[in-house]
């Protein structure tokens, strides 16, 4: 062979492998398939396909999926559909699901239909908010936070943020993760867009290594919640972000109940007093500043502050000073039941948070119900009224999941204009409480946020003047 072939069928070579791998990556590509809501369009997060032989796909908080299973690609798979409130119409056989044919680099849609009133946005905390999309080369701007999941909400603005504070956090190094609240902030301002896919900015409190950590860290042993968070003006007309902690052991006992204050120059919460410590004595805690706070002016025109969780059970005068001292905590009673919307009986609220709505004029409330019909604590509410005291109209069911928690709703009004027609929520999505359910990956024990358009004719049986 002539030393000019040589070169010549060395790049020829080179050109052979390079194709051969190109075709070969080509192949390994996942499949898109995007789920989507049938006649707007939009992107559904937290819908699950599962196959056949069991393997789970969930929906990220751009509605995608990237199907990456060698043994299926090119055949005509059976997906089942499980979408907690969207849904395909039922087979012959009673099957909820769609045949597919995922191929690599492929894109496949489809459709759901919503049967809740609530339109799901996404998922507000955790990791892998966009890890499907992130599978197809999209969404690589996205930056993880550290967070694997975390437990209730609990929110203020202070001094021109809004501050969260969330409960018991889950972390990628140990099962046992952060129990005294980790907590961020965020603009205080309107939330564009109202439409998934869902990005949520926050900006963490963090150690010297830059990971989140506890921001509510108070004496004793246990795990340490908070609760009532405001800002309160002090004598002086400072701002002053408080808040109620309780210490927990195991399984779930509250033995202490304290009062707290943020620092700002530590950037945590520091124990003002204790309020009670579980005794033979005193085995039951005395009412508290606990649940969601809100602010109120009463006919009289002065203001007040009050906790809920979701109708108040207490109020004190809308100061740091009357806040701190139990005397001026005054106890109220809250409905225990409300009536269901066209004849449906009674339900029982459990935990949510209210709120005044512009749109409405009304006080409007979302609330989740103590032993729902698909999950003893997965059913959320709506109801409304014309004063806080009431008298609270006919309540319809916003939210439903199946066989799966959904507690301790909060009302995100700042996050919309006065003039504005939509609601916004959020719960915790957890497998706790329900009956033995499969947890539901990256979703599971995280928050999810939910918009309600008040304008849509399925709210109008709530909506009695």
């Amino acid at each position: 062979m002539s030393p000019v072939a040589l070169p010549i069928l060395h790049r020829l070579a080179v050109c052979f492998l390079a194709l051969c791998l190109s075709a070969r990556l080509a192949d390994a590509q996942p499949c898109r398939i995007t789920v989507v809501e049938q006649g707007t369009g939009w992107p559904v997060p937290l819908v699950e396909l599962r196959t056949t032989h069991q393997v789970r796909f969930v929906t990220d908080n751009a509605g995608v999926i990237a199907f990456d299973l060698p043994e299926l690609m090119g055949q005509e798979t059976w997906f089942d559909v499980i979408g907690h409130g969207y849904e395909i119409p039922k087979d012959g056989f009673g099957n909820r699901g769609v045949r597919l044919v995922p191929e690599p680099g492929k894109s496949l849609k489809v459709e759901v239909r919503r049967t809740i009133i609530a339109r799901r946005l996404g998922r507000l905390t955790g990791a892998g908010l966009f890890a499907e999309s992130q599978k197809l080369g999209e969404n690589q701007d996205w930056r993880e936070t550290g967070v694997l999941g975390c437990d209730t909400i609990q929110n203020a603005i202070y001094r021109g943020k809004l501050f969260w504070v969330w409960g018991d956090t889950t972390l990628a190094r140990y099962p046992l993760g952060i129990f005294d609240g980790t907590g961020a902030t965020t603009p205080a301002t309107a939330l564009p867009p109202l439409a998934p896919p869902l990005r949520f900015p926050y900006e963490y409190f963090t150690d010297p290594r830059g990971q989140p950590r506890g921001v509510v860290k108070m004496p004793g042993t246990g795990p340490t919640w908070i609760a009532g968070m405001v800002t309160l003006p002090d004598a002086h007309g400072e701002p002053k972000l408080v808040g109620s902690y309780m210490k927990i052991k195991p399984p779930l006992d509250a033995y202490l109940w304290g009062l707290c204050v943020w620092n700002d120059q530590t950037a945590g919460f520091e124990p003002l007093k204790t309020v009670w410590t579980k005794s033979t004595a005193e085995p039951q805690a005395p009412p508290v500043p606990q649940g969601h706070a809100f602010l109120w002016r009463d006919p009289a025109g002065k203001e007040w502050v009050m906790f809920g969780n979701p109708f108040p059970t207490l109020r004190c005068p809308a100061t740091f000073e009357a806040w701190q001292n139990p005397t001026n905590w005054e106890t109220l009673t809250p409905p225990k039941t409300l009536s269901a919307a066209k004849g449906g009986g009674m339900v029982k609220p459990h935990t949510g948070s209210l709120a005044w709505n512009a749109w409405r004029k009304r006080w409007v409330t979302v609330f989740m119900q103590n032993g729902g019909q698909s999950s003893d604590f997965g059913e959320l509410w709506y109801a409304e009224a014309p004063t806080l005291t009431g008298p609270w109209g006919p309540a319809v069911k916003v939210v439903s999941h199946e066989n799966y928690t959904f507690y301790n709703p909060r009302l995100h009004p700042e996050f919309t204009s006065a003039d504005s027609p939509v609601l916004l929520f959020e719960g915790t999505y957890t497998m706790t409480f329900a009956k033995h359910p499969p947890p539901t990956p990256r979703y599971d024990y995280n928050q999810i946020l939910y918009r309600l358009d008040l304008d849509d004719p399925a709210l109008q049986p709530a909506q009695v003047d």
